[in-house]
C-alpha cells in the first residue's frame, strides 16, 4: 500500500514477477474495507499516507485482533516510529529506496513464519 502510484506499480510488478499475488491499495481505508472480505498473507505499507498513516493502520489492525504480518517502507527514518511499528507487530522496517532482494527476503520470511505458500520463482 502506497499513495504514490509509481511506487505502488513498481512494487506490484516486482511481486507479480516473483510469483506473488498482489492487491495494491492507494489508501489504508481501501485496504481496511477489504480485510473482512479477502484473505491476505502479508501487508507491505508506506508509513506516510494521507488519511491514515501506516502506524495508525498497524494500530487499527491490532485493535481488530489481526495477526497479519506487515512490512513497513518509509523514506523518513524515525527511531521512535520504527520502534512503535515493530511493537505493533511490523515484521520489518525498511528505508526507501529498498533493494528488491531485501524486500523479497523479508516478505518470504514473513510468509514462512505465517505458514503461507511461498512462490518458488518468477511467474511465467
Amino acid at each position: 500500500m502506497d499513495d504514490d502510484e509509481a511506487i505502488r506499480d513498481a512494487l506490484s510488478d516486482l511481486l507479480m514477477l516473483e510469483g506473488f499475488a498482489c492487491h495494491p491499495f492507494e489508501r489504508a481505508s481501501a485496504f481496511l474495507a477489504e480485510v473482512g472480505r479477502a484473505s491476505f498473507d502479508c501487508l507491505i505499507t508506506d508509513m506516510r499516507m494521507p488519511g491514515m498513516s501506516g502506524l495508525e493502520l498497524l494500530e487499527h489492525l491490532r485493535d481488530l485482533g489481526s495477526d497479519l504480518p506487515a512490512i513497513v517502507l518509509t523514506s523518513v527514518v524515525d527511531e521512535r516510529t520504527r520502534a512503535r511499528s515493530l511493537a505493533l507487530g511490523a515484521r520489518a522496517w525498511l528505508g526507501k529506496p529498498v533493494a528488491d532482494e531485501v524486500l523479497l527476503g523479508q516478505l518470504r520470511l514473513a510468509l514462512r513464519d505465517r505458514g503461507a505458500a511461498i512462490p518458488r520463482g518468477p511467474a511465467v
